[in-house]
């Protein structure tokens, strides 16, 4: 069958934050969205911040911010 050769998107789909290792940064990118009417332009910084975490602690592949256009 065509799921047993399906492979995940290398982007989009990412491990829970099971521990929380990540959750101030998570929570800091939220409020900057909800104070900013959801321009994910404003907050930059606080979505790089939550990349980096999340790579730090293996959620996510490493990789460089700036090919997410930051």
């Amino acid at each position: 069958s065509s799921k047993a050769n399906a492979r995940p998107p290398k982007k989009g789909s990412f491990p829970l934050d099971h521990f929380g290792e990540c959750k101030e940064a998570m929570s800091r990118y939220m409020a900057c969205m909800k104070n900013n009417d959801h321009a994910h332009a404003t907050c930059r910084e606080e979505t790089k911040a939550y990349l980096e975490c999340r790579m730090a602690n293996g959620l996510m592949e490493q990789e460089d911010v700036s090919k997410f256009g930051l």
